[in-house]
């Protein structure tokens, strides 16, 4: 992969990334819709690329989902145009397909296991023309927040 192809796919990724994180966590405007019940996390990730020599640095952000996903977690994420395919959830595991009309085009999947109510671990993969992308995350649960007040 060239280093321009690289880079670009890079600052992809990195914009994937932030777009599978949970949205963050904010606290409510008196005259706010009503709560949504969330959890407070604190979510590590990862991203490695293949062909890079090495992976990139770990970043820790403290994020609110709520407590029932019907979809990945995380805001859409329009620049992308992307588009979850074959959502499932049980009470252990989640797991989820995505199409990105991205610019090189993208397809990944994405699995997040329950480890406790308290943790979950889990991947997300990426495939483009220019190479795969994995991400790996860590999660660990750190009280309850209002998930409808989360920024979008």
């Amino acid at each position: 992969m060239t280093p321009t192809l690289l880079n670009r796919f890079a600052l992809t990724a990195a914009i994937l990334l932030l777009g599978a994180m949970p949205l963050a966590a904010t606290a409510a405007p008196a005259d706010a819709a009503p709560a949504v019940p969330g959890d407070l996390w604190e979510v590590t990730s990862q991203m490695t690329m293949e062909g890079m020599p090495m992976a990139m640095p770990a970043q820790t952000q403290k994020i609110c989902a709520a407590k029932e996903w019907k979809e990945p977690p995380g805001p859409k994420n329009e620049r992308d145009k992307c588009e979850t395919l074959d959502f499932t959830t049980t009470p252990d595991k989640t797991t989820w397909k995505v199409r990105c009309e991205s610019k090189p085009p993208m397809t990944g999947e994405g699995e997040i296991n329950r480890t406790s109510p308290e943790a979950y671990s889990g991947t997300i993969k990426m495939t483009s023309k220019d190479g795969v992308m994995t991400i790996t995350l860590k999660g660990k649960r750190l009280a309850d927040c209002d998930a409808g007040a989360a920024k979008h």
